[in-house]
């Protein structure tokens, strides 16, 4: 399915890109505010390390849910089409123990599990009313590029004699995928527009077997509800 929706989305950009311009071409450039929603448990794959670190850790996945922001540049072709593409940022934090054990003293065995995902996208947007219009409905779709970093640091299980020491398991890459919007915006002035917007991504990134995570992959799919600020010369 995620290949399939890649495909669409590269199918999408090169039409667009292969479009004649039917009006002078003009530029929009945006930025965007908004929450970036996690993939949901039972979505994940069983390589997951999110998903597998549930068997023996005690959070909810949707603690990794948090704030995003980015920005984007798009040119005009003709009345309905916009292309181009944009970067943004998300990191979030959780913190997590083990289940079922305690230290020595009773304290918690406490973690902090980190996830970073930066997106950097191509995009083709369709505005069925036109791009002129008083209120500007649009769809779009294209392909991210995801630069991601997931870490755990703090305090371990050594299972075969159930020790408790510290460590600081890191990994990071570059992941692709399908990525796909809808939104409105409205011009507030002749340059101005406001609007908001629906983002849904998918992607997964391969952990290091080496860094012994509870998976092999990290899901960094999910959507996001974006308030838009455009400025359009």
């Amino acid at each position: 399915m995620a290949r399939r929706s890649l495909l669409i989305a590269v199918a999408v950009v090169v039409a667009a890109l292969g479009l004649p311009t039917t009006a002078a071409a003009d530029n929009v450039f945006g930025m965007n505010i908004g929450y970036f929603f996690t993939r949901d448990a039972d979505g994940r794959s069983s390589d997951d390390v999110i998903w597998n670190n549930l068997d023996f850790l005690a959070f909810y996945p949707d603690e990794f849910d948090g704030f995003t922001f980015g920005g984007e540049y798009y040119f005009g072709l003709g009345d309905y089409i916009e292309v181009g593409g944009g970067v943004s940022y998300y990191q979030e934090s959780v913190w997590s123990v083990y289940a079922d054990y305690v230290d020595d003293d009773g304290t918690e065995i406490e973690q902090d599990l980190k996830l970073r995902i930066v997106p950097v996208t191509a995009m083709a947007r369709f505005f069925p009313l036109s791009r002129n219009a008083p209120v500007q409905p649009y769809v779009g779709a294209g392909i991210g590029w995801f630069s991601w970093r997931y870490s755990e640091t703090g305090e371990f299980v050594d299972f075969s004699d159930f020790a408790v020491f510290r460590g600081n398991y890191v990994d990071s890459g570059w992941a692709v995928g399908p990525v796909v919007v809808a939104g409105v915006r409205f011009p507030i002035a002749p340059q101005f527009l406001v609007g908001g917007e629906f983002k849904w991504q998918d992607a997964e990134g391969d952990l290091d077997e080496s860094q012994g995570f509870a998976g092999s992959t990290i899901d960094l799919g999910g959507y996001s509800a974006l308030f838009t600020f455009n400025v359009r010369f």
